[in-house]
């Protein structure tokens, strides 16, 4: 991950990877990657006919039907992303903070982005009321907002969107005129999905939003890039599928073939791939509840991680401390944290974060070992906290920020 400019403090260029599983590849997987290895045709840009297909099933096992020719896969959802922007044209809007590679992709090519604050209840969905006056105060000073996108299950924040603050903003979003891309690239990763109802923007205006779905996300190894799009089925979905593909034609875009068979066999959802899912789910949700309960007890703020395998942490409580150590901004948080856990932590300006805030994602899949015999001891365990591995670790994690604790409660002026 690089420094954001030569003097280390300037705008944000390249963003950290999506948080990582750290788990062992699931066998399955690698055996439809060596079927396929011996393949010499590539497949076509926007996906070959059976990797659409099953996207066409996996989706409509979620209530979302859709056709073939309205699916469109690619080599990664950044890929997707910058294919959709380039074609929808105008300003971007994103909520604040957002995946670190939203904003990078829009700026490639040029276009305004706006970061609108989301509500107190979770992130990755703007507050209905601050989208619209961002996008009126845009068009009053010359902009043109089309694209707003958006994440129900969100990365940094790792919160899952109430149905009616969602449906607010969909509304408000297709009043304004936008278009939606909803990223849903962690919907399956949901901690407790029975205890709330996750619902898609697609469900709610089938005509003006499509999905973007990262097969990293819950199905795929992150160093397998695949992720799909579902378009709307109405002649403005046709159109912008077309540009789509227009577009990733002259990027060269497309999933490589070896890695598209093991991506139509994910997609299929067998018992091996929901087992391995769910299993994995479990774990970082236990994991992710451990060290929220950490870095809570130690002073600082964070929502309980509801889906996912990362928390995102406000640190300001423990600003004293932390000026001690020579730490005023994002990226000298990052760098104190990522030197003392051991792991990446990085700060919440690469997530439309303001520098001066002092927040960090962390994820958990560094927390599961450092073996591949010790991650996959760790899904077989009925007790994972319990594993020396995972204890050393998180015992680590308390340890840093018990420390800035009682660093801050020492730099406490006397009352």
């Amino acid at each position: 991950m690089r420094r954001t400019a030569p003097e280390g403090h300037g705008p944000v260029r390249y963003g950290p990877h999506l948080p990582e599983d750290g788990l062992p590849v699931l066998p399955e997987l690698s055996a439809a990657l060596a079927a396929a290895a011996a393949t010499a045709d590539g497949e076509p840009v926007g996906g070959g006919t059976a990797l659409r297909e099953a996207a066409c099933g996996y989706w409509q096992r979620r209530g979302l039907p859709v056709e073939p020719a309205g699916v469109a896969a690619g080599p990664g959802a950044p890929a997707l992303l910058l294919a959709l922007t380039a074609a929808l044209g105008g300003d971007v809007l994103v909520p604040r903070p957002c995946a670190a590679w939203w904003a990078p992709y829009a700026r490639l090519l040029g276009r305004p982005v706006f970061h609108v604050a989301t509500p107190a209840e979770c992130g990755g969905v703007p507050d209905p009321y601050a989208l619209m006056e961002t996008v009126r105060r845009v068009r009053a000073e010359g902009g043109d907002p089309r694209l707003l996108v958006l994440s129900v299950a969100d990365d940094p924040t790792a919160t899952v969107a109430p149905p009616d603050v969602l449906h607010a903003c969909v509304e408000a979003a297709v009043a304004e005129g936008l278009h939606v891309v909803s990223d849903e690239t962690w919907r399956d990763t949901v901690h407790a999905p029975h205890d709330s109802v996750q619902l898609s923007p697609a469900e709610m205006r089938p005509d003006r939003v499509t999905v973007v779905t990262d097969l990293a996300g819950a199905l795929l190894p992150a160093g397998w890039p695949a992720a799909i799009a579902r378009f709307p089925a109405d002649e403005d979905g046709t159109a912008l599928h077309a540009r789509v593909l227009d577009v990733l034609t002259a990027m060269g875009a497309r999933i490589a073939g070896p890695i598209a068979a093991p991506a139509a066999y994910a997609l299929t959802e067998p018992e091996p791939v929901t087992g391995r899912r769910a299993a994995a789910v479990r774990l970082h949700a236990r994991v992710a509840a451990a060290a929220h309960r950490a870095v809570v007890e130690a002073g600082a703020v964070a929502r309980p991680p509801q889906a996912g395998r990362h928390l995102y942490v406000d640190l300001d409580p423990l600003r004293p401390a932390l000026t001690a150590h020579g730490v005023g901004d994002a990226q000298e948080l990052e760098d104190f944290l990522a030197a003392r856990l051991g792991m990446p932590a990085p700060g919440g300006h690469r997530f439309g974060d303001e520098l001066g805030a002092l927040r960090v994602r962390l994820s958990t899949g560094p927390l599961l070992g450092r073996t591949d015999d010790e991650r996959a001891e760790c899904l077989t365990s009925p007790t994972p906290l319990e594993l020396p591995h995972v204890q050393r670790a998180l015992i680590r994690l308390k340890s840093v920020f018990d420390d800035l604790r009682d660093d801050a409660q020492r730099w406490e002026p006397p009352r």
